[in-house]
């Protein structure tokens, strides 16, 4: 979010471990059912290698048969197995296997891959030149289990043998933008993740709920850095935002391959739309939230919005006869009042310690919880929709979506500054989404257990408006 009168860097470190209350209640609908996961139930428990796994089906070049390469070539032969029975239309010609798996230590000498030197390299890749995938064993892969878990490192080289699955299928080459084959990838990713989460992996288990979140957050951290238009990096490895990346994973999720091989420029621009993709020269994007910033954006929302009654704003603290106070911002129905208490909404766009995650978060990680409540206000007096259940927990979302798709537009307030998204923003209200979900939230401040659904049903909002979510969430 920025303020063109002051801007200043504002961010903060969340833990995956969120505090928002979980809804109780019963499947209202088939596929955007609250409590389900894209069509599948919610469910927490064990994510990882299956007690009884089968023997893995490669033999790793380079590794040392340690733990870590171990997961690695079981992640290597469930995807194989999963891509001889998935391979097929709209993908050209057969399934053809990675001729050989590579295991490297990035902080060791006299090892290569792909004609290239590991020593310092971090990475896992796919390799076109001779059709191999390899990983770092030394930091690369005890970092995503340490942070993510065992599934991040199953996810990360279904990523990369998606590269491969796209060229066989001739779906990209050498003219190919990186961030075209990259999203390709993290979509062919959601596919294969979707058989495991239903069941079918012989070596995997993978949950909706924690395990699925896990992933997110992972997916999130893999995002490009933020850099400027005319940054010579953004044409030539540009991968694309977490928000971006996310939605790109979700596609393969929920859609299948399909949806992965429509993913082109074409596709990329229409989504992109006017969202800022990069930071305009000599601004960081963080606005500190303020009593000013604060009364600043709800004057915004009020002129994209035009509500015939406008909600009033009171820092005191949340006095309300018909709802829950959802900290750090509430709304009250009853007396069309947004409650703000100022110190803990602050501390959601400052950073504290030092996060290893890599999540997305800043300033709009606490001014989208504050759009958030405005748009139940929107909802409220639209009329006809209940406030305190699932469905007005994703409403929400939605709405939160709608309306930071508005914002990339600037609004002058009355003060003279300026409010307009900036590049980032989008990454931190999802990053806030998954982690604790306040931008979620029904009147009450709850929501529904599947950070994967919370996050769809912003990028609902994001590419629709107010009429799709009232119609998807009613």
């Amino acid at each position: 979010m920025s303020r063109r009168a002051a801007a200043t860097a504002a961010s903060l470190a969340l833990v995956l471990t969120g505090c928002t209350n979980v809804l109780a209640g019963k499947p209202v609908s088939v596929f955007d059912d609250p409590f389900q996961v894209a069509g599948m139930p919610a469910t927490d428990g064990r994510s990882g290698l299956r007690p009884d796994t089968p023997a893995p089906t490669r033999d790793v070049d380079g590794g040392t048969g340690g733990t870590d390469d171990e997961l690695a070539v079981q992640s290597v032969s469930d995807i194989e197995e999963f891509w001889r029975g998935a391979y097929r239309d709209p993908l050209r010609g057969g399934f053809r296997a990675v001729a050989a798996v590579i295991s490297w230590d990035s902080n060791g000498l006299n090892s290569k891959f792909c004609d290239d030197d590991t020593f310092g390299v971090v990475n896992s890749a796919f390799c076109p030149l001779d059709n191999t995938i390899g990983w770092d064993r030394g930091q690369l892969l005890p970092q995503l289990r340490n942070n993510f878990g065992d599934m991040a490192v199953a996810m990360v080289l279904a990523h990369e043998y998606g590269h491969s699955i796209q060229h066989q299928a001739a779906l990209t080459d050498r003219n190919t933008p990186t961030l075209v084959s990259e999203q390709q990838a993290d979509c062919f990713a959601g596919v294969y993740l979707r058989w495991v989460a239903e069941g079918n992996s012989r070596r995997f288990t993978l949950t909706t709920g924690d395990g699925l979140n896990n992933l997110l957050a992972a997916m999130i951290s893999f995002r490009d850095p933020l850099l400027t238009g005319n940054d010579p990096q953004r044409s030539v490895s540009e991968h694309g935002s977490a928000f971006e990346r996310v939605s790109a994973f979700q596609f393969g999720f929920t859609d299948g391959v399909p949806a992965c091989a429509g993913i082109d420029e074409q596709e990329i621009a229409q989504r992109r739309g006017d969202l800022p993709a990069a930071l305009q020269q000599h601004r960081t994007g963080g606005w500190p939230v303020t009593e000013e910033s604060v009364k600043a954006v709800i004057e915004a929302l009020g002129e994209l919005f035009s509500p015939v009654s406008t909600p009033r704003l009171s820092f005191d603290s949340p006095s309300c006869q018909d709802a829950r106070p959802s900290d750090p911002v509430s709304y009250c129905p009853g007396a069309n009042t947004i409650f703000v208490e100022l110190p803990q909404l602050q501390k959601l766009g400052i950073r504290g310690e030092p996060d290893t995650t890599g999540l997305a978060v800043g300033d709009n990680t606490a001014y989208s919880v504050l759009t958030s409540r405005y748009m139940l206000a929107i909802e409220h007096e639209r009329g006809g929709v209940v406030l305190d259940n699932a469905e007005a927990a994703l409403r929400t979302a939605c709405l939160t979506g709608v309306a930071t798709t508005k914002m990339s537009q600037p609004v002058t307030v009355s003060d003279g500054s300026t409010v307009a998204l900036t590049a980032g923003d989008l990454d931190e209200a999802v990053s806030g989404i998954l982690t604790n979900g306040l931008a979620a939230g029904d009147v009450n401040g709850e929501s529904v257990p599947s950070g994967f659904s919370r996050i769809d049903a912003f990028r609902t909002g994001v590419l629709g408006d107010e009429n799709r979510c009232f119609k998807r969430y009613p």
